[in-house]
């Protein structure tokens, strides 16, 4: 099927071009070549942008309407699945994810999670009453209610770039509020072709949704962020980007909540399956290069049962199937760009130098002359304070580390300023739950259980993040509290 995108932004209910009709490239990972062309906004198309939603959300009754909401996400959601054929190849291309993916975390999962989205507000508990209370001699009663914050600011990634935005648009629209979704640079037919399909086959009022891609992210991005007709960002991206976003919002202290980033570790107790288990969770965080926040990219391996599982590891890196993302077998395709390349790299190198031992890979595949592709790299004897157990690398290099004893794990696992994720395997529940219950991460696998669902928060502890997303508590990120009291 021939790949074509969406070029156009989505402003006030409108498919229009960025103004003086600026455009720039957008490039396939895997091939280096251009695919296609996308609208390059300026400030006044931000502008625009901004000033739509927050007058959809003044002037409209877009955040009282419940019914009308549903229905326009309905709307989208049936348009999405009927035209999902087109939009995987444009994934493929434009992200250099694994076709596979596509079937899941990438594509067709997230379609089928806005139906959850949706019956969460249908279901939601708008408001509810406290009773009686006697204070300075007067009865009043009490109620709660939540309404939505008004206009929101989105901002994703690049490397789940479809699942993200439609993380962030449905559950804000279904909440009340309007919004401004600013995409990634590198992957921005998969925010555009929402766009395309919301004025085409929906009957989403105008300037409720609009959509900005942009060569520069900090230019309009700092833009949106700023603005203090903007009530609420959601961020989800690196914790440097993180910390800027939130010092830009608190001059109108706008509220802020950010999925950051991560440096997950796998523990693995001494009296699990380990020659069974090992292998294939050391080659799943190669899964789409690496480029994933939650992957846990440090092993902690039992020092008496060390050498014959690095054996293993060994094994299954040097077989581990990567290359054309069009290709069902492959687990991997290229990093995103040749930034990100360039900068694993790096910390493979930094790797190399302070000591730890690389066992596989370390660096561009022969294979591959053309595409942003890294070789899937195994570190052993990693030392806990080194560079590559500390810092989010981002691309496919496992580093693995020996500990002593069960708290030894712990100590080593807790050891990072990060706490988004992490898994725990042992012989029993009972044991791994035991050692779960002291990580401090925001979510945890626990004897290859799954946590992430649409109905299930996400988010991190310490620098990973500030709030939810997904679930009952990510919804309530998009609204205000108000209690009103009368007369009894």
């Amino acid at each position: 099927m021939a790949i074509s995108g969406e070029s156009r932004l989505l402003i006030d209910g409108k498919l229009v071009n960025a103004t003086g009709n600026r455009t720039y490239p957008n490039v396939n990972p895997a091939t280096e070549e251009v695919i296609g062309q996308v609208a390059d906004a300026t400030r006044e198309d931000m502008e625009r942008a901004i000033a739509a939603a927050r007058r959809a959300f003044d002037t409209t009754d877009w955040s009282t309407n419940l019914a009308k909401r549903a229905k326009c996400m309905r709307q989208l959601h049936a348009a999405l699945e009927k035209h999902k054929e087109e939009l995987r190849p444009q994934i493929v291309a434009e992200v250099g994810a694994p076709i596979m993916l596509t079937y899941a975390a990438q594509q067709d999962s997230c379609i089928a999670a806005t139906l959850w989205d949706i019956g969460c507000a249908e279901q939601y508990a708008w408001e509810h009453e406290l009773g009686e209370y006697e204070f300075f001699g007067s009865k009043s009663r009490r109620v709660v209610r939540r309404e939505p914050i008004g206009v929101a600011g989105l901002i994703t990634p690049w490397n789940f770039p479809f699942m993200l935005n439609l993380s962030k648009i449905v559950p804000a629209l279904m909440a009340g509020c309007t919004a401004v979704l600013k995409a990634a640079p590198d992957t921005p037919w998969s925010a555009t072709w929402i766009g395309k399909l919301i004025a085409e086959e929906t009957e989403l009022p105008p300037g409720v949704l609009n959509i900005v891609t942009a060569r520069d992210p900090a230019e309009v991005g700092d833009q949106l962020t700023g603005d203090p007709r903007v009530d609420v960002v959601s961020f989800t991206g690196s914790t440097a980007i993180g910390k800027h976003i939130m010092r830009r919002g608190a001059d109108s202290l706008k509220r802020v909540f950010l999925e950051l980033g991560g440096k997950s570790a796998q523990i693995f107790l001494d009296d699990a399956d380990l020659l069974k288990l090992v292998p294939a969770a050391g080659a799943g965080i190669c899964m789409h290069g690496g480029q994933g926040c939650a992957i846990t990219t440090r092993m902690l391996l039992p020092q008496k049962r060390y050498a014959e599982c690095v054996e293993a590891l060994k094994v299954a890196y040097q077989n581990l199937p990567y290359g054309d993302p069009t290709q069902m077998g492959n687990i991997m395709g290229p990093l995103v760009n040749a930034r990100q390349r360039e900068r694993v790299l790096g910390y493979i190198e930094k790797g190399k130098a302070e000591g730890a031992r690389c066992l596989v890979g370390g660096g561009r595949p022969a294979s591959f002359p053309k595409g942003y592709f890294v070789e899937p790299t195994l570190f052993v004897d990693v030392n806990p304070d080194a560079t590559i157990a500390q810092e989010e690398i981002f691309g496919p290099v496992l580093a693995v580390i020996p500990y002593a004893d069960e708290e030894d794990a712990v100590r080593i696992a807790n050891h990072s300023r990060y706490g988004l994720s992490g898994a725990v395997h042992a012989g029993s529940l009972e044991r791994a739950m035991r050692v779960a219950t002291r990580i401090r991460t925001g979510t945890l696998s626990v004897n290859g259980g799954m946590w992430f669902a649409p109905d299930a928060p996400f988010g991190g502890y310490k620098e990973s993040g500030i709030g939810r997303e997904h679930g009952v508590a990510g919804f309530e990120e998009y609204l205000q509290t108000k209690t009103i009291g009368y007369p009894a």
